[in-house]
């Protein structure tokens, strides 16, 4: 049986809504960060070397980065959904973005968290201007300008169908929800990314969607 190892506000919540949406069965192993660090617990580090979340394992299998879980998992039990058909274009579209989502848009994400942590960590008195200042220009000069621009892309990318790679879901989808999840807690989607903003709501509202939240630890990137 899957098994998957899910940390609280992690990356493991879409793939939890994937296991939801191919109905399969599996069980769900939790994990708590640590309440000071927010690290993940030294117990992942028994399933896998890196500690990381989230992590599947079936049978002798196991997998810890979030594309290739997703992909393993359409490609094994999703007999054809959530994937388009193979050498069709919209093909080549959705194994890019599952890509895409971790290795494009996320690292300037995880940039604006450190930056803007950066600037309230506690330092002594005499450096935090400096800190702030690198901070604030590293963010107005580079970070930020390159997610207006993947969003806009995104934007465009969502105007013909609503979907990121055909006229249905696929596993795309489902990776891209993580970062644009991320994205909407900071940006006003609603008035300046409006497909993003209807992508959002529509996935939210989705059954195997809330299933997925109810069946979770705490998932939110506010």
């Amino acid at each position: 049986m899957i098994t998957l190892h899910y940390l609280e506000n992690s990356r493991a919540q879409r793939i939890l809504w994937l296991l939801e949406e191919l109905g399969v069965k599996y069980e769900i192993k939790h994990y708590r960060r640590n309440s000071e660090t927010m690290l993940a617990p030294p117990e992942l580090k028994k399933v896998h070397p890196l500690g990381k979340s989230p992590i599947i394992t079936d049978g002798e299998v196991c997998i810890a980065e979030s594309a290739a879980i997703v992909e393993y998992l359409i490609d094994h039990y999703g007999n054809g959904k959530l994937r388009p058909k193979l050498n069709s274009p919209d093909y080549l579209i959705y194994r890019e973005k599952l890509h895409y989502a971790e290795g494009s848009i996320m690292p300037f994400l995880l940039l604006t968290l450190i930056f803007n942590k950066m600037k309230t960590s506690p330092m002594p008195f005499f450096v935090k201007p400096i800190a702030k200042k690198i901070a604030n220009k590293i963010l107005q000069s580079f970070v930020s300008p390159n997610i207006k621009s993947h969003l806009s892309y995104l934007e465009n990318e969502l105007a013909e169908t609503g979907w990121f790679a055909g006229e249905e879901m696929t596993g795309a989808d489902i990776m891209m929800s993580f970062p644009l999840e991320g994205a909407a807690a900071r940006v006003d989607m609603q008035n300046k990314y409006p497909n993003i903003k209807a992508f959002l709501d529509k996935i939210h509202g989705l059954p195997n969607y809330q299933k997925a939240l109810e069946n979770g630890l705490p998932y939110q990137l506010g």
